[in-house]
Formats: C-alpha cells, sequence, structure tokens
C-alpha cells in the first residue's frame, strides 16, 4: 500500500504549518466506536514513539504498530478535522499525540472511585497507568467490613454505606466496578444516583442504566471463550477476520 508520506494525502496546511490545532472538542464529537477504540491505539503507538525520542512516523509504521492498514488510520485521522502529517516526512508525533489526547479527554483530570477491593480492585488501584492517563483514584469502596479500612494504594478502603455521600463529597465522576454479578445491579443504580455517568463494569452481567450514563463491559470470560473458538477451530490470528475489514 502507498504511504502517504508519498502521496501528500496527509500535506500540512497552513493551520499545521504554523503549529495550531484544530479544535479537538469540536472534530470528535460523535465519533463511532470502533473509531474510537483504534484511536487509543494509535495514542499508546505515539506515546511510546515519543518516549524512545522518534519525531516522526509514516503512516505504514504507524498503522502497522496499530494493527491496521494506512487506509483506515487515515480515515479515522480525517474525523479529527486536522492535517497531521507531512508530506515525505510523515506524521508529527508530539503533535498528533497532543491531539489524540486532547479529543480523548485525557487532558481533563477524571476523579475516579473502585468499587470492589478484591484481587482486581486492588490490581487496578496499583495500576500507575491511570494518573499518567488523567485518571486520578480518589476513593475505594467495599461491602466486606474485614476488608474495610485497610489501605491499599494508599487510599483507606471505605464502607459502601457511606457510597453516596463519599462519591458526592469527592466529586467522583468514574466509577470502576469489581463485584460479584449479584452486587452490580444495585451498586450500578446507588452510583447513577450519586450523580456518576461512566462506569467501567468488570461484573459479568449486562447493567441496566437511564440514557447519558456510559457504560463499558470488560469480560474476561466472554475473551477467552473466543479464544476457545479459534483454539478449537484450528485458527490462527491470520485466519481471523481483521478488525481493519470490519466497517466502523
Amino acid at each position: 500500500m502507498t504511504d502517504a508520506a508519498e502521496t501528500g494525502t496527509d500535506r500540512l496546511d497552513d493551520d499545521a504549518a504554523t503549529g495550531a490545532l484544530p479544535d479537538a472538542a469540536a472534530t470528535g464529537r460523535g465519533l463511532p466506536e470502533a473509531t474510537l477504540e483504534r484511536l487509543t491505539v494509535y495514542l499508546r503507538v505515539l506515546n511510546a514513539a515519543e518516549s524512545e525520542g522518534t519525531p516522526t512516523l509514516s503512516s505504514d509504521v504507524l498503522a502497522g504498530a496499530a494493527g491496521v492498514n494506512s487506509a483506515i488510520l487515515r480515515k479515522d485521522l480525517s474525523l479529527l478535522g486536522g492535517s497531521f502529517g507531512r508530506r515525505g516526512v510523515g506524521y508529527d508525533v508530539p503533535r498528533l499525540a497532543e491531539h489524540l489526547a486532547t479529543t480523548l479527554g485525557l487532558r481533563e483530570r477524571w476523579r475516579v472511585a473502585i468499587v470492589g477491593a478484591g484481587n482486581l480492585g486492588r490490581a487496578l488501584a496499583g495500576y500507575a497507568g491511570l494518573r499518567h492517563n488523567g485518571f486520578e483514584l480518589t476513593a475505594i469502596f467495599d461491602m466486606d467490613p474485614d476488608v474495610v479500612g485497610r489501605t491499599i494504594n494508599g487510599l483507606v478502603v471505605r464502607p459502601a454505606e457511606s457510597l453516596e455521600a463519599d462519591i458526592e463529597a469527592e466529586q467522583v465522576n468514574m466509577a470502576v466496578m469489581t463485584l460479584p454479578g449479584t452486587a452490580a445491579q444495585r451498586v450500578c443504580d446507588r452510583l447513577v444516583a450519586a450523580g456518576v455517568r461512566n462506569i467501567l463494569n468488570f461484573a459479568p452481567v449486562v447493567l441496566q442504566a437511564p440514557d447519558g450514563v456510559n457504560i463499558r463491559k470488560v469480560d474476561m470470560s466472554r475473551e477467552l471463550q473466543i479464544l476457545a473458538y479459534y483454539a478449537h477451530q484450528g485458527i490462527g490470528h491470520q485466519d481471523a477476520v481483521p478488525a481493519e475489514d470490519v466497517d466502523a
């Protein structure tokens, strides 16, 4: 496939040449979910390149590292309304990384609570990438009285009984639920009632919530079942349907 650096598809315009960036808040509205997921991968690749001191990446290199093709990459970036590459040079790594981070809301500070201080909750509480990406862990809750009062990553585990009051007092705007399925919906309802509108759910259930509440589900069992299918059928990675072939 022809690289953008050869075709000039990603040439800089006057704004790009002067360092001005398009309004990420305006251009990033209404992105397809598949595109949004790929943007997070592009950003991870760009951050790694920037940490290694790499100033530019060609579209082929960036797309390949993200597991897509150059056409998908260019289509995704075109939705952001700016010009991020230069003919014969490639993509400006710091510039594009900054715009993606702003588009994804990572230049804001997000106050996060974890509900469920079991093994998974403790592991997530210790994840250094949270603060690096703009997520400030402010509270951890649990229903087990034997766990309440313990210190995890500098935070004392709070009782679930104080969830609503503490969520409001700490101005939490995101919550991570690492709970048994039997308790998940009830806790979700309480979080929503306390004003939380963004929830990451690790519980093995589909949560119901009002319009305006964003819920993302992480289901390890589901992913393992899909891997089991591929293994059972003798399907290798190259035989599976590539993500970039799925219409966004």
